[in-house]
């Protein structure tokens, strides 16, 4: 393919992509039944989430609105009374925050462990590695100065980023230079689209088709950062709909796809 062209592509599938994961807050499609139950999703979720949808409808004829975003944000939109009636979080803190003010129907059940992957888009003048080593040397001399993570005052993903960033020395020297993304989407987008020299975001998205060819990754050892452990809960007001959801994200064939897609699952 010539220069031009391909250049031509790779703007073209950084757009896919972008629209992709700006889709995370939209309205569900319009096929969506309008009952249907609403789901609030941390945005980690969005490939693999949707996947888990659509064999939910295919395997049992129902339906759910997936509505994906930062799990702090979406905990404080519940306590204020969104209509949501089930939360998967990214961090399981928020859940029983929730179900302390009796908002749920129990204390939920934790469905994924989360990680984390260091990515560099495309053409970098730098290369990912488990140790940060390359990173460092890259906000020394000047090779990075812009750097993508999730806000980590109300992202759990861009807590675990700022763990990382402090365990191995590099906070100070970042901080200054960080692109908060309101969630961790919005963090690969910055990450993947040019606009930055690279990020932290979640390996459920670096593993996604639309991003991986935009870059390349390294996982994050775990001990670099607290577990990212994921929990949902059934608010008081689900219905039959969400309460079958609810029990398909724990059945095999939605297990499946999360794995997939690098999640840790309970059990395994």
């Amino acid at each position: 393919m010539p220069s031009g062209h391909m250049r031509a592509f790779h703007v073209l599938l950084r757009i896919a992509v972008c629209a992709a994961l700006m889709a995370c807050g939209a309205n569900a499609p319009a096929t969506a039944q309008a009952n249907a139950p609403r789901i609030a999703a941390a945005s980690d979720l969005k490939f693999a989430l949707d996947e888990v949808i659509a064999a939910f409808a295919k395997d049992t004829g129902r339906g759910v609105v997936p509505t994906y975003g930062s799990s702090g944000n979406f905990k404080t939109q519940i306590i204020q009374g969104a209509p949501f009636q089930i939360f998967m979080s990214a961090d399981e803190s928020f859940v029983f925050e929730l179900a302390e003010k009796g908002l749920t129907l129990d204390r939920g059940e934790l469905y994924a462990i989360g990680r984390i992957v260091l990515f560099a888009p495309a053409g970098a003048r730098w290369t990912p590695d488990a140790e940060l080593s390359d990173l460092k040397a890259a906000v020394s001399d000047g090779r990075v100065n812009q750097f993508a993570i999730a806000n980590p005052d109300h992202a759990p993903y861009g807590r675990a980023a700022e763990e990382t960033l402090r365990a191995v020395g590099l906070w100070d020297g970042l901080r200054s230079r960080l692109v908060l993304g309101e969630n961790v989407s919005q963090a690969a987008q910055f990450a993947t689209s040019g606009s930055t020299q690279g990020g932290i975001f979640a390996l459920s998205l670096a593993l996604a088709p639309q991003i991986e060819k935009l870059g390349s990754y390294a996982l994050i050892p775990a001990d670099l950062h607290k577990p990212l452990r994921q929990r949902m809960v059934r608010m008081k007001n689900a219905d039959a709909d969400a309460r079958a959801f609810y029990d398909y994200v724990q059945s095999p064939p939605a297990r499946s796809v999360l794995k997939r897609y690098g999640f840790l699952l309970p059990g395994e």
